[in-house]
Parts: C-alpha cells; structure tokens; sequence
C-alpha cells in the first residue's frame, strides 16, 4: 500500500470510514463482522480509519476501539467532537466541551491519544480561534497528535490554521458531489499545504450502481432515506452519472465504484478517501481502484460527461445542510 500525506500525517492511499458499520446506513451490522472487516482492511494495508464520537453515539468508537486494539501502534485512528449528545445532539464545540468529551473518546477507542481530531461540524456560537486554541492544547498534553475540520468553509480553515496547522479537511466529495471545487475549499487546502479526505467518495453508495429508482432504504435506520438525492425520483434521474463511469469501468475491466474512487485519487496526491464498508467483498473491491490506472484521456471523458449531466436533489437533508460552514 502506497502511502499520501495529509499535511505531516503519512496515511495510506486509501482510509476505511467506519460510520456505516455501525449507524446511519441502515441497522448496525454484526459486531463480530465489523471487527472482521475493520481488520481485514488493516490486513490489506489500510493504516487509517475514520470515526466520531456521535456515530451510534458511541458505539462506532467503541468497534473501532476494539478492533484495533491488537495493532493499535500500526494504525492511525480519526476521530471526531462537536456535538452534545446529552442535550439533543446540538453544535457544541466550547473548549471546556472538547476536553470533556476527548476522555470518553479515549477510553472507547482504547488509547491515549488520537491521530486526528476533526471538529466534526463548524459551531458558529463558538469562535474558531478558540478550537484550535484547544485543540492546540490537547496536542501539547500529546492526546491529539493531529488537527482536523470537517465540512468548514475556506475562510474557517484559513482562520483555525492560523491558530494551530490543519492536518486535514473532511468534506463529501465524489464524481457526482463537485462543491469543494466550486467553495474554495480545495484551494484552500492546496494553497496552505493541507490534506483533503472526501467523505461520501462513491457517492454513498449510488455510484456503485446498485441503486436505481425503485431501490427501497430502511425508513427506520438509514439517514439517506431523509436526503433529496436519495428520492426514488432522483435516484432514477441521476443514472447518467453511474452510466457515465459504468462505460469507463468497461473498458478499464474495473467497476463503477473503482473508477469514482481512482478519479478522485487522480485529481491532488493529497487526496485521501475514505470509502465505508461492512462486506469484505466491498472492501476488495474499494481497494481495487488502487490498481486502476485513469488516463488524461479517461479523466477528460469523465468531466466533459459530467458537464453535460444536472444532478438532481441537495446532497443532504435541510437539517444537515444548515450544519455545513458556508462563511466567508
């Protein structure tokens, strides 16, 4: 496994995002087989692994934790605070907060430190300055070793990285998903020598191609069932994009969701994504896109399809929408 830099952070190509396993994609899977999959991707070379504290809440740390205990000293672990759980799941990112929660963070994850410790949603009662200040902190008493934000804007990483350097940005970005291109965001990054990693790379699952508009989500356990794009309408009108990469992965022998996640390696060598997965068989395949090669040719063929292509409905719902930084 090839290895990326997120700022000072060496990861490899490739992290596996653990949410999925245990929440918001439908019911959590089996212990057993999550803590199957989660070592079987460090098996393959995965060194980096993707959690939060409010996945669950609690229970993705905790599998996480456990599965990694054994080789705990060969995997970097991301974690994430910034909601309080206890009152409603409300933004809450108030220093006295982080260093509350950062303790049950720990003991879940059995360690005593975190790699990289993202806010997981940019709190606007709460000035970024004073984050990073604690943040910056929790790095000096060697609990965090790394700084990270998820789904801020480009003038909120620039202030934060003021503050204490920004390992790494966390925000969906896929084929179908082009926003960071648009925001300043990747520009950002690029400009203040800062990792990227797209959450959502294939498309939370619509790139692979197995959905259409008559795929039936579990009302009571997957989040994507509340998001526009995740309409039986806009499921069945958003097609041309998986057909789009569908004709590449053909003449590549590759598959759809090989081809999503070697274009967004393609795009910066900072680039890291982090596909989910509770199937071994999806992770074989994910880390497939690692021996996929996209041509100039091929990523021009993807854009100018792209252009021709509206993609129907917001990515996420209203409620989560207003949880993403957009400040200037």
């Amino acid at each position: 496994m090839k290895t990326r830099n997120l700022n000072q952070l060496v990861v490899s190509e490739i992290g596996a995002g653990c949410m999925s396993i245990s929440a918001n994609y439908g019911p959590p899977a089996d212990r057993a087989q999550g803590i199957g999959v989660i070592r079987a991707a460090h098996e393959a070379g995965v060194t980096f692994f993707d959690t939060a504290e409010v996945y669950g809440p609690h229970t993705s740390e905790d599998l996480v934790g456990e599965a990694l205990a054994p080789f705990r000293d060969e995997v970097l672990i991301a974690s994430k605070f910034g909601f309080d759980i206890e009152n409603g799941f409300v933004l809450n990112s108030r220093p006295e907060h982080i260093r509350a929660v950062i303790e049950g963070s720990l003991r879940r994850l059995r360690t005593d430190h975190i790699d990289l410790y993202y806010q997981h949603r940019v709190d606007p009662n709460v000035p970024i300055e004073d984050v990073a200040g604690m943040v910056r902190d929790l790095i000096a008493e060697g609990k965090v070793l790394h700084f990270g934000l998820s789904e801020p804007s480009a003038s909120t990483i620039r202030r934060a990285h003021s503050v204490q350097p920004v390992a790494a940005v966390q925000t969906e970005y896929s084929v179908m998903e082009r926003s960071p291109e648009s925001n300043g965001v990747l520009a950002a990054c690029e400009e203040l020598g800062i990792g990227f990693v797209p959450w959502g790379p294939v498309g939370m699952g619509y790139l692979t191609g197995t959905m259409d508009g008559g795929t039936q989500l579990d009302l009571d356990t997957d989040l994507r069932t509340t998001f526009e794009r995740f309409a039986p309408a806009a499921l069945a009108a958003n097609l041309p994009v998986v057909e789009l990469l569908r004709n590449v992965a053909e003449q590549k022998g590759a598959t759809p969701s090989q081809i999503a996640l070697a274009w967004l390696l393609a795009q910066k060598p900072w680039i890291v994504p982090i596909p989910g997965t509770r199937n071994p068989a999806h992770l074989a395949e994910n880390l497939g896109a690692l021996q996929v090669a996209l041509t100039a040719e091929d990523l021009r063929e993807i854009d100018q399809g792209f252009e021709a292509i509206t993609i129907q409905g917001d990515r996420m719902n209203a409620m989560q929408m207003g949880l993403v930084d957009q400040s200037v």
